[in-house]
C-alpha cells in the first residue's frame, strides 16, 4: 500500500501517504475476513471517496481530484482511482550514509521500512511496480542484516555490489518510462535525438528501427506485472542497440562490454558525440513538409539539425521542434501551403540558426568554466547584447540564463520544466514584428 500510493502521489509528504495508508489498511482488516457483510467493502470504499474529497482531507492532494468529487459513487471511485501525479522531474532521494542508516533502523525499524519505501517508490514512481517492490524488499533485507551484524562495515560493501543491478534496473526503468508516460511519439522524437547526438555517423534509417523497438518493449513492460518483464526485454533491446551501433563509435563498443543493465545506463550516460563533417542542410519542401499519410519530414529533418548540433541539449532540440511543428502546420492547412512556406523559410532558416546558436553558446560556456566564471563571462555577453538595460534588469536576465543553463546544459535534463524555462530565457529570435519561432 505504502509503495502504490507513493508512486500514484509521487509529490505527496510521507504524513499524507501514511494517512491514506492507515485508512486502506484499515478497511482491507474489516472487510477482508471471513463473515465480513457482502457490501462491506463498497461502503468504507465510498466512505474513502467521501474523504478524499473533503478539503480539509489529510489525504494527498491531487491536481485534478474537483473533476471527480462531483461524482458520486462508483463513478466517482473510479475517477479517484484514475488520478496519478506526473513524474518527478527532480530526484529527492538521497541514500543515506551506512551510519545514518543503522541508527534509524535500530531506533524504529518499522518506521525506517516505511520511510525508506515512501522516499524510494516517489522518486522511482515510473518503473514497474514489481522492479520497485524487488529493489526495496532487497534494501530493506540489506539494512536487516548489516545493521545486526558484527562486521557491519564488509557486510555494507558485498551488499551494496550484489545490490547494484537491482538498483540500476530501477533507476534505469524510471528514467525510461517517465519518457513514456508522456507519449509514444514524444518518447520515439527524444530516443532518436538521443542517438543522433551520441553516435552522429549513424542515419536516420539505422536509428529508426532500435528506437521502434525500444518502444514496443516500454509499451509492453512500463505497467507490466510479470517479474521480470523490463530486465528480459531490456536485455534483447540492447543486443539489437549494440548489434547496429557498436561497429560506428568506439565508445558505443565499450559500453557494449558490458552487462545488460549497464550497457543501457553507459549509453545514456555518454556525453554527446564531437560534431562530424555532414553536408549542409536544408529545409524540406512544402510537399515534403505537407504530404499526406504518416509524415516524418519534420522529424527527420530535427533529426539532421541535431546531429549537426550535438552540442545542443535534446531539450532545445526539443522546443525547436514543437516551434517548427507549428509553423508547418499552419501552413499545410492554409490554402496554398507551397506559398505560405516559401514565404517563410528565409526567416524560419534565420530564426533556427539563431536559437541554435544562442542555445549552444549558452551551454558550451557553462560547461566549459567553473560556475562563477561562466556567470561573470554571462554578464559581460549579455551587457553587450543588451547595453541599454538597467542594471538590476541585467542582474535578474544573467540569473535567468544561469537557472537555465544549470538544469538544462546537462545529460538527461528535466523535459517538462526546461521547456518552460527556455520559453522564458530565449525570447525573440528574428528583426521582424512576428516571430515564427515561439
Amino acid at each position: 500500500a505504502i509503495i502504490m500510493n507513493s508512486r500514484k502521489y509521487s509529490n505527496a509528504t510521507f504524513e499524507e501517504i501514511n494517512h491514506i495508508v492507515k485508512a486502506i489498511v484499515t478497511l482491507v482488516d474489516k472487510c477482508c475476513v471471513q463473515g465480513a457483510p457482502a457490501d462491506c467493502y463498497d461502503k468504507g470504499a465510498t466512505d474513502l471517496s467521501v474523504k478524499s474529497c473533503d478539503p480539509k482531507s489529510p489525504f494527498p492532494k491531487h491536481p485534478g481530484i474537483e473533476r471527480c468529487c462531483i461524482h458520486k459513487g462508483l463513478e466517482r471511485k473510479l475517477c479517484l482511482a484514475d488520478l496519478k501525479q506526473p513524474p518527478k522531474e527532480f530526484p529527492t532521494y538521497l541514500e543515506q550514509s551506512n551510519e545514518e542508516l543503522c541508527e534509524a533502523f535500530r531506533k524504529d525499524p518499522k518506521l525506517f521500512s516505511a520511510r525508506f519505501l515512501y522516499e524510494y517508490a516517489s522518486n522511482y514512481a515510473q518503473a514497474p511496480l514489481l522492479v520497485v517492490a524487488n529493489s526495496t524488499s532487497n534494501y530493506i533485507s540489506m539494512a536487516a542484516a548489516c545493521c545486526t551484524a558484527k562486521k557491519s562495515a564488509t557486510c555494507f560493501v558485498k551488499q551494496k555490489l550484489q545490490r547494484q543491478p537491482i538498483h540500476l534496473l530501477t533507476v534505469m526503468s524510471n528514467r525510461l518510462c517517465a519518457r513514456y508516460s508522456y507519449g509514444e511519439e514524444k518518447f520515439k522524437f527524444s530516443a532518436s535525438i538521443m542517438f543522433s547526438q551520441k553516435v552522429p555517423s549513424a542515419e536516420y534509417k539505422d536509428i529508426i528501427p532500435i528506437v521502434e523497438q525500444g518502444t514496443q518493449v516500454l509499451a509492453k513492460c512500463c505497467s507490466s506485472l510479470t517479474d521480470n518483464c523490463m530486465e528480459s526485454e531490456l536485455s534483447v533491446h540492447i543486443k539489437q542497440v549494440c548489434k547496429t551501433l557498436s561497429t560506428k563509435d568506439s565508445r558505443i563498443a565499450e559500453c557494449c562490454k558490458k552487462s545488460h543493465i549497464d550497457t543501457i545506463h553507459c549509453l545514456h550516460s555518454l556525453p554527446a558525440a564531437e560534431p562530424i563533417s555532414l553536408p549542409k542542410l536544408q529545409l524540406p519542401t512544402s510537399n515534403q513538409f505537407c504530404k499526406k499519410g504518416k509524415n516524418q519530414e519534420v522529424e527527420k529533418y530535427t533529426f539532421e539539425l541535431a546531429r549537426r548540433n550535438t552540442k545542443l541539449p535534446e531539450v532545445f532540440i526539443d522546443k525547436l521542434h514543437g516551434s517548427i511543428v507549428d509553423v508547418v502546420k499552419r501552413c499545410c492547412i492554409s490554402d496554398n501551403p507551397s506559398t505560405c512556406l516559401d514565404s517563410k523559410k528565409v526567416q524560419l532558416a534565420e530564426e533556427i540558426n539563431k536559437y541554435i546558436n544562442e542555445g549552444k553558446e549558452l551551454c558550451s560556456e557553462y560547461n566549459n568554466y567553473p560556475f562563477l566564471t561562466f556567470k561573470d563571462r554571462l554578464t559581460k555577453t549579455l551587457s553587450k547584447k543588451v547595453s541599454k538595460l538597467p542594471s538590476s534588469k541585467l542582474d535578474e536576465l544573467v540569473e535567468q540564463r544561469a537557472n537555465l543553463a544549470s538544469t538544462c546544459c546537462i545529460t538527461n535534463a528535466p523535459p517538462v520544466y526546461c521547456k518552460e524555462k527556455i520559453n522564458e530565457a530565449i525570447g525573440k529570435l528574428c528583426t521582424q514584428d512576428q516571430c515564427l519561432l515561439q
